[in-house]
């Protein structure tokens, strides 16, 4: 059995638009985990791995665009355990940072066309017929698993009203909400995509209760950025040090920004906020 991640700090946020209206905020920095397996990438890995070993599979095959942190993750992951990896990469054959670390790491990549890759399980199964002891993992490593890695997020985190994660494909969510749900702590998310409102029935079945996405602060869409999300991500890192991606960080702490300003939570709200890193993702808008 794998080490369980250590508990990162927890920071205030010493800004005026976080400290309005009678709230204070928080912020977990799970960024801090791993420089590569970062944030919730370790999260969902962690039992991902542990299960992969427990069944002597020994090749670990997933999904991801060109500009995967999940990717990155588990190349890193798979070379520090030991394991063969490969990648179904969504689209045309291409270079950049993220996917060059993926193969510093050892990861066997392959490109597929978009319409190929809407098809992931028909593309493991023909892939595994011709390679022994591998192990699927779904895009972005969601699932069961993933979602019971993520459950422990607060372990260490007492006396919190409400807290809030990004939603990429919701696992996270789904497992913070269900470590909250003990501590009387309300967690809700900020999704990135535009129009994935049907992600809320997907969040309610892992988590096994409704929990609240908020779905008007994607800034265009996933990967999308606008000029207000850039200048925040830079007041933000001058102001407190910690730097934000622009695909899932920084959208939810801009949301959160706009949800006090308009007395969203009530007086004396105690909120936590999770940096679920990625950060490497950030270089691609440098």
């Amino acid at each position: 059995m794998m080490e369980l991640p250590f508990n990162p700090p927890i920071q205030h946020i010493n800004l005026p638009d976080f400290n309005a209206n009678g709230v204070t905020v928080y912020i977990k920095r799970d960024d801090m985990l791993h420089p590569f397996v970062s944030g919730n990438k370790w999260r969902k890995l962690f039992y991902v791995l542990d299960d992969a070993q427990q069944k002597n599979s020994r090749h670990l095959v997933s999904f991801g665009g060109a500009f995967s942190n999940h990717l990155v993750a588990l190349a890193c992951a798979g070379a520090m355990y030991n394991f063969k990896t490969t990648g179904f990469v969504r689209g045309e054959e291409v270079n950049n940072h993220m996917l060059n670390l993926c193969k510093l790491y050892g990861m066997h990549l392959i490109f597929v066309s978009r319409e190929a890759y809407k098809n992931k399980l028909d593309l493991y199964y023909e892939f595994a017929q011709q390679h022994v002891n591998t192990y699927f993992i779904d895009e972005g490593g969601k699932g069961e698993l993933a979602t019971k890695g993520c459950t422990h997020i607060l372990d260490d985190a007492d006396g919190f009203t409400h807290t809030i994660c990004a939603v990429g494909t919701g696992t996270t969510l789904a497992g913070l909400a269900k470590g909250a749900q003990p501590k009387n702590i309300i967690a809700e998310g900020i999704c990135v995509l535009k129009g994935a409102e049907a992600m809320n029935q997907e969040i309610a079945a892992l988590a096994g209760f409704d929990i609240k996405v908020h779905h008007n602060f994607s800034c265009g869409g996933y990967a999308k950025t606008d000029s207000e999300l850039l200048e925040f991500m830079q007041h933000f890192a001058q102001h407190t040090g910690i730097l934000l991606d622009q695909v899932y960080t920084a959208k939810m702490m801009l949301a959160l920004s706009k949800l006090i300003a308009g007395n969203y939570y009530p007086k004396k709200s105690k909120i936590l906020a999770i940096h679920t890193g990625g950060l490497l993702g950030m270089m691609s808008v440098m």
